[in-house]
């Protein structure tokens, strides 16, 4: 269920869970899990109302909004309900590291060695969309990407042009590597051609699912 206002709040189970509900942050853009807090009524309000994800301090017993202190808020974006209505899933779109180690997530370990990221892998490419992104706005030296946008449409569009024919013949070839590093290059090259046009992988997605559910 989709959490709105204070009549589905009231909705939810808080007697059964001693009027505290564990909160589960997932990022918006990417998917990934980005932490585990809790939520009283109160701090659940206080999201809603101020578009801050704020939670219920148990060792301080009061409320505290995510950032508040070291910066790395998190932007609500939708709050639903699981099917016992005695937890929460809140969308977010993260401002900085969300945990308090300075990795993206609670559940990443890249702080120690040989540590990995705990991501779905397709979320790779709303990562690389987003530095895409990054790259197009600061334009750094020395990068493929910022040549790329330099050169302008055309060129990009000419080379995303040149990679799905070369996809193709590698399809043709029979090689499984050549295809796979073909499909690579022509999915990032036409990454930067829909974000040259101010347009993003959602938006193919959105079609997609328009067709599908059609």
């Amino acid at each position: 269920m989709l959490i709105h206002n204070r009549n589905d709040i009231d909705q939810l189970a808080w007697q059964k869970m001693d009027e505290l509900l564990p909160a589960i942050v997932q990022d918006a853009f990417d998917g990934r899990v980005l932490m585990h807090a809790y939520m009283n009524r109160e701090a659940l309000q206080t999201s809603l109302a101020s578009g801050r994800v704020t939670f219920w301090s148990r060792s301080r017993q009061a409320l505290w909004t995510k950032g508040e202190t070291s910066g790395n808020t998190l932007e609500l974006i939708a709050v639903y309900a699981d099917c016992d209505m005695d937890c929460i899933l809140v969308l977010a779109n993260p401002h900085g590291p969300s945990c308090h180690r300075g990795t993206d997530t609670c559940f990443d370990n890249t702080l120690s060695e040989g540590g990995q990221r705990v991501t779905p892998k397709l979320s790779f490419l709303a990562g690389l969309e987003r530095l895409i992104h990054q790259r197009q706005v600061h334009r750094p030296d020395n990068s493929y990407t910022t040549k790329l946008f330099n050169a302008g449409v055309k060129r990009i569009a000419q080379k995303v042009g040149e990679e799905g024919v070369e996809t193709a013949l590698a399809a043709t070839s029979g090689d499984q590597e050549e295809l796979v590093n073909e499909s690579a290059d022509l999915l990032y090259h036409l990454l930067v051609l829909l974000r040259a046009r101010d347009l993003s992988l959602a938006d193919v997605v959105e079609t997609l699912k328009s067709r599908h559910d059609g």
